[in-house]
């Protein structure tokens, strides 16, 4: 173990809404940078519980455990440092923002971002001559990568989501991860409401991101995504849990057996159905 992987241990996660109510219950994981890994299971399991633990999202309220990164413990940490020490999220359902450009969100987490865990008093981020990142430069970084994910140059203008698709909002979350360039991704359930083109686009674009210096964690619900991202290890998050883990073939069991026969031999059968909702998310939307 390094600073340099993710390790979550003995991790116990509740809404903070009813907080007697465990919905992780005992995450132990690494992620070590350059490594790609996949959380599949059920609806109800707890996989975007443990991405927005992960990030520090309020609706989640962390019982016990510990997530280490970069030498911190970073669930002492607020959500933007845990950005600022180089962690990424992709949402599920992202937020339309009215009133704030495409151009001027990614300027702004770009030069949050470069700022560092604790800013210099002496710069100023948002100006490019004390410290923020030059037009020139942000420019042709983002037609870069907008050209990566093929996204039409016209969406930097318009406001953060506001009437985007489903494919433009995903493709808009890969834009951030691609200019922030983070050492460890966290993609929640991407994939969700693509369809095949769109999915092929994204993770096309993910694919060419990846690198020695990042670390991934795919969420997904179904194996279609691994066919495109190819995953180092597969683990099944099942009623709070990790039931098992293993290399892709475990992906493509699951794709020909479905969960039941995996939480059997967990000793979950009948314990965990695909219609379960995570009630903190529910309430958040």
């Amino acid at each position: 173990m390094s600073d340099q992987d993710l390790v979550i241990r003995d991790l116990h996660v509740a809404p903070t809404a009813k907080p007697d109510h465990e919905i992780l219950k005992g995450i132990d994981l690494t992620v070590s940078k350059g490594e790609v890994h996949a959380i599949m299971g059920p609806n109800g399991s707890g996989k975007t519980t443990l991405a927005y633990a992960l990030m520090g999202h309020p609706a989640y309220t962390v019982k016990s455990g510990e997530v280490l990164w970069q030498g911190h413990n970073i669930l002492k940490m607020s959500a933007d440092k845990r950005a600022r020490l180089g962690m990424f999220l992709a949402f599920q359902y992202p937020m339309a923002i009215p009133g704030l450009s495409v151009a001027s969100f990614l300027r702004s987490a770009i030069n949050a971002r470069r700022s560092g865990l604790t800013p210099d008093p002496n710069i100023d981020p948002t100006d490019s001559i004390r410290g923020g990142i030059p037009m020139g430069e942000f420019r042709k970084l983002v037609r870069e990568k907008m050209a990566l994910l093929k996204m039409d140059e016209s969406i930097a203008s318009r406001y953060v989501n506001e009437g985007f698709s489903g494919g433009e909002k995903k493709r808009l979350e890969m834009l951030q991860m691609a200019v922030l360039q983070p050492e460890m991704a966290i993609l929640d359930e991407t994939d969700s409401g693509l369809d095949i083109d769109a999915l092929r686009i994204v993770a096309e674009g993910v694919n060419a991101m990846l690198n020695p210096n990042m670390g991934v964690l795919v969420i997904t619900h179904y194996q279609r995504l691994l066919n495109y991202i190819t995953p180092d290890r597969v683990h099944v998050l099942a009623a709070g849990r990790i039931v098992a883990s293993g290399g892709k073939d475990l992906a493509l069991r699951l794709e020909d057996e479905g969960y039941a026969p995996i939480l059997a031999e967990a000793g979950l059968e009948g314990e965990v159905t695909d219609e379960a909702a995570e009630p903190a998310l529910e309430a958040a939307r």
